[in-house]
């Protein structure tokens, strides 16, 4: 079973319910305040932490005098875009004082679904792990209509685990756990601490867990884990509601742990595998030996493109013979390519007149 401290790089997802009172609208200072010291903790041994945030529009709501429920659609988008401000001002408050730099990132489900988008996202993110920030990921309710919105957060955590490489996932809420039946109807269902594999009975387990401020139950939850899992990375439900939840957690308390199918490097390279290239990038002797040690593709090696490709879409790699030498995900059009193809990276800014990645393929997005 997965254990918390075992994390390299953690997804936290928190619900509305846990970061704004329901009666008032106003946000759970102290929880919140208690969260801050258990991120700080687990990152100071090394592990990155994004977190993924619902509450904009229950603060908003709260701020602008709205009603717990029923508002129309152009309500949420306003509460949204209200709640939005003080939920990050709440965070860089919350861990400022641990000497943590926070960063704000909004999101629709086109953002996952598109691979320019996507790739947009993972480099974004990746750069602010870099950098030692910590993400707080929300999706953008300010803009997002019915077609491109996720329309809860558990999903929305589960593909930004996906989308960084996240090992663990942990989703906070006000459920301890999955029981075998709803055990606020039926007082004989069991809790699992682990499920290893998510089958249509695990499935028919899930009822509606959702609160007055929360938009996901159960099923969302299930939902979340079948894309975490499948991608290499474990997902907990834990109760989050007491002070110091991951704390909590840590320390034993009651959760469902399920488990990773594969890691997430090998579920990223097999999707990478499965897919059929747009054009081909053709590579020098030196290339060919770099790849084969690890390394990105650089545009110096490369001497020539063919076909006609976007930003995000898939390529095939290929040395001067023709011989297919793997394929990855590239990041630049065609026409970028051909014109950047022979030069150093430093000279990519003179060429196209605009600062680009410093790789054509990167290794994280390539299979040999």
């Amino acid at each position: 079973m997965a254990a918390l401290k075992d994390a390299k790089r953690l997804v936290v997802k928190i619900g509305s319910a846990l970061l704004v009172d329901a009666e008032t609208g106003d946000l759970r200072q102290d929880w919140l305040t208690s969260l801050a010291a258990d991120v700080a903790r687990i990152r100071a041994r090394g592990t990155d932490v994004i977190i993924v945030s619902s509450g904009s529009i229950a603060l908003g709501r709260g701020i602008l005098g709205l009603p717990l429920s029923s508002l129309a659609l152009e309500q949420s988008q306003a509460a949204a875009a209200v709640g939005q401000i003080r939920l990050a001002r709440a965070y860089q408050e919350a861990l400022g004082p641990h000497d943590i730099v926070t960063g704000q990132v909004l999101v629709t489900l086109e953002d996952s679904q598109d691979r320019r988008r996507y790739l947009n996202s993972r480099a974004t993110m990746e750069t602010m792990l870099g950098l030692g920030v910590t993400p707080i990921v929300n999706e953008n309710d300010t803009i997002a209509t019915d077609e491109i919105r996720y329309g809860d957060n558990d999903r929305l955590a589960a593909q930004v685990a996906v989308t960084v490489g996240a090992d663990q996932l942990i989703l906070l809420s006000d459920v301890d756990g999955l029981y075998t039946a709803n055990p606020k109807i039926k007082s004989t269902a069991k809790h699992l601490d682990i499920v290893d594999k998510i089958t249509p009975e695990i499935e028919a387990m899930a009822g509606d867990a959702g609160s007055g401020l929360s938009k996901g139950g159960m099923i969302t939850k299930i939902m979340a884990a079948r894309i975490a899992t499948e991608a290499g990375c474990a997902m907990a439900i834990a109760l989050g509601t007491a002070l110091n939840p991951l704390g909590q957690l840590e320390r034993g308390a009651k959760t469902t742990w399920f488990t990773a199918q594969t890691d997430p490097q090998a579920a990223r390279k097999r999707w990478i595998a499965a897919m059929k290239p747009k054009g081909t990038v053709m590579v020098d002797a030196g290339a060919r030996d770099a790849l084969q040690r690890g390394k990105s593709l650089l545009p110096a090696g490369v001497t020539q493109i063919q076909g006609s490709f976007g930003r995000g879409d898939l390529v095939a790699i290929a040395d001067a013979d023709g011989a297919q030498l793997g394929q990855g995900l590239i990041r630049y059009t065609s026409a970028e390519a051909r014109q950047i193809m022979g030069r150093r990276s430093a000279d990519i800014v003179a060429v196209l007149g605009y600062e680009g990645r410093a790789a054509l393929v990167h290794r994280d997005d390539m299979v040999l």
